[in-house]
Formats: C-alpha cells, sequence, structure tokens
C-alpha cells in the first residue's frame, strides 16, 4: 500500500490492453503493477504522450475493467493513468479489488 495525496495505491498485478481514445483498434498490451480508485500504472512498451487520452482495459479472474483515461505521465518502464468515465459496473469491479486490495494489507502475517 502506498499512500500519498491522490489517495491509497496498492500493488496489483493483472493483464491490461491499452488504446488512444482515437485509434481504439491498435491495442497495446500491459501489465497493472499498481491500483488506485483514482488511476493505476502500467508497465508497457507504449510511448503514449502525456496528456493523452486512452483506454484501459484491465483484466483480473473472470473480470474486467474497463475506463477512459489520461496518461498522467511516462516513465521508461509504462505509464500513469488517471481514470475519467467509466461504467457503473466497472465502478463495481474496482471497488471490489480495491478492498479486496485492502484486505490483503490488513491480513496478519
Amino acid at each position: 500500500m502506498y499512500p500519498d495525496r491522490r489517495g491509497l495505491r496498492f500493488t496489483f498485478a493483472a493483464s491490461a490492453e491499452l488504446a488512444l481514445k482515437d485509434f481504439p483498434k491498435a491495442i497495446v498490451p500491459g501489465l497493472v503493477t499498481e491500483l488506485s480508485l483514482q488511476g493505476c500504472f502500467v508497465q508497457t512498451s507504449a510511448a503514449f504522450e502525456a496528456q493523452r487520452l486512452v483506454l484501459v482495459k484491465i483484466y483480473d479472474s473472470r473480470e474486467s475493467f474497463e475506463a477512459e483515461a489520461v496518461v498522467l505521465y511516462v516513465r521508461p518502464t509504462g505509464l500513469g493513468l488517471v481514470f475519467r468515465e467509466f461504467t457503473p459496473e466497472s465502478a463495481a469491479i474496482l471497488q471490489k479489488w480495491m478492498i479486496k486490495a485492502l484486505d490483503g494489507q490488513l491480513a496478519p502475517l
């Protein structure tokens, strides 16, 4: 768990797909390594610019979360994304993943 001024971020491991909003069929694979209610970090070789609108789909188990997001920052290993819009169904999945991550952080060793 990583507390910061934008909220709690959790270590997370899930497959992801990214695409520029303008080109939704040009899908790039990635791996989500951190997750929060506001966004995520995706390890990818994609070279999207900061402030670009992207579509992100995150897969965990049998569920997927889909959102429109903005590239907040670019690192050599991937992209920091801020979620902008997603459906109520995706919101429920994200909340479930966050509760599961929080429960995992609080579990006794």
